[in-house]
């Protein structure tokens, strides 16, 4: 299970307050980059949110959400998958189901950021909305499982990472 419908609850509420999911427009640069790179516009925002990312892209992407309807069915693979400040807020106990899944969909490459540190939102049930707050050293060895490291890049609270898909089989 990727999520269980009360967390999913939770985070509709959060999502219909407008001001929760709206990291992604930071990172189109790089995800333009890596476009260019991989000759694709083949891109899947995995955990879209607002859909700040596609907003500020010049070309429409593919959005994933489990916590928005209508954003909110499986996706398909995608030659990008694009997850940004999301997976700290994956309920622990989802967290390898989850990983498998961007596994499943990352066709050739992956950006991913990952905050280390408590979110500014509080889910209405009291607890942080960054339900998972361990340091790169805890995160790194999960993706390695699944991915192979391109680049990493340390930033305040977060890192980045972009990350190759390994072979299948």
């Amino acid at each position: 299970m990727k999520i269980t419908p009360e967390y999913a609850e939770l985070n509709r509420l959060l999502h219909s307050t407008g001001r929760f999911g709206m990291s992604g427009g930071r990172w189109a640069a790089p995800v333009l980059a890596l476009c260019e790179q991989l000759a694709t516009r083949d891109v899947l925002d995995y955990g879209c949110g607002q859909r700040t990312l596609e907003k500020s892209l010049p070309f429409p992407i593919r959005n994933y959400d489990p916590c928005i309807p209508g954003l909110d069915a499986p996706p398909a693979p995608a030659d990008i998958v694009v997850c940004t400040d999301v997976l700290e807020h994956v309920e622990p106990d989802c967290l390898e189901e989850v990983l498998d899944d961007l596994r499943r969909v990352t066709r050739d490459a992956g950006l991913f950021l990952v905050a280390t540190r408590p979110a500014d939102n509080v889910l209405a049930d009291g607890r942080n909305a960054h339900l998972i707050q361990q340091p790169k050293s805890w995160w790194l060895p999960k993706l390695e499982r699944r991915f192979r490291m391109s680049q990493v890049r340390d930033l305040p609270g977060e890192f980045a990472v972009i990350v190759r898909a390994l072979p299948r089989g």
